[in-house]
């Protein structure tokens, strides 16, 4: 991919054609995603905003998941750079949206529907947090040494 060692300086992110076209694809797929949840799942005139809230929660879990089995394979180079930018900042990064959560609790203030504004805004940022949790825990699962019996023993394979 791009071959770079993991003490060699490297041109800043932005300058790299590859790792730019990386983001614009995964982004091409994740803002689309997006937009077809929020068909498949119109808010409510007077409803809870379930298209944002979902598409956030799922990309915090697959960015916890992306990030942490990425970090458990080693340096943040070459292939796993460019799988970073393309399925977290491209993808995952398109996918939500933050600034919808934010305008559609200020609608639902606005509204004067102030329970449900603290409500959704709230439970928007705690449940984010516990689902980037347990995307953390699976990719730490996921990326166990394995073992194997020697004898009456069990040692890592790493």
């Amino acid at each position: 991919m791009t071959g770079e060692r993991p003490d060699a300086p490297t041109r800043p992110a932005h300058h790299q054609p590859l790792l730019l076209l990386a983001v614009a694809l995964g982004g091409l797929l994740g803002a689309p995603a997006r937009y077809a949840v929020g068909r498949w799942l119109p808010t409510p005139a007077h409803g809870w905003p379930t298209a944002t809230f979902l598409v956030n929660l799922v990309g915090a879990f697959l960015l916890g998941l992306l990030l942490e089995a990425l970090a458990r394979r080693g340096p943040d180079v070459g292939g796993r750079r460019v799988l970073r930018l393309f399925a977290g900042t491209g993808f995952c990064g398109a996918l939500t949206t933050y600034s919808t959560l934010a305008v559609e609790v200020d609608l639902l203030a606005d509204a004067d529907r102030w329970a449900t504004a603290a409500a959704y805004g709230l439970v928007s940022v705690v449940a984010g947090l516990g689902t980037a949790a347990a995307g953390i825990a699976v990719g730490g699962r996921l990326h166990r040494p394995r073992r194997r019996r020697v004898g009456t023993t069990t040692e890592d394979t790493r």
